[in-house]
């Protein structure tokens, strides 16, 4: 069994699905939290305050974006963020998103 997730191409990504990802603030908390890691960090170590249906809900969301990759590693999912993709595509508007206020 394939337990590999879809995940759009580097030429499938639109800027308006990356801004409706990047809009809601649970899923920019999963960004920030993802720039900073280098290997990525799994699903379930987010430290977030929703429900794990939701954090699934908006992982997926991100993936579909194009936002994050994720990736099955044993029983858990990791994901990491695609800033090599959204950087070639959109220069700059991570690094914006990233250091604009809470």
């Amino acid at each position: 069994m394939d337990n590999a997730l879809e995940h759009p191409d580097r030429n499938e990504i639109r800027i308006e699905a990356v801004l409706h990802a990047l809009a809601d603030p649970v899923r920019l908390t999963i960004v920030r939290a993802l720039a900073t890691s280098d290997t990525g960090i799994a699903c379930g170590a987010l430290e977030l305050d929703v429900s794990k249906s939701t954090r699934t809900h908006h992982i997926r969301t991100l993936r579909q974006a194009g936002v994050v990759h994720v990736r099955p590693e044993g029983t858990s999912r990791i994901s990491t963020l695609r800033r090599d993709d959204l950087d070639a595509l959109y220069p700059g508007l991570l690094d914006g998103v990233l250091a604009a206020e809470r």
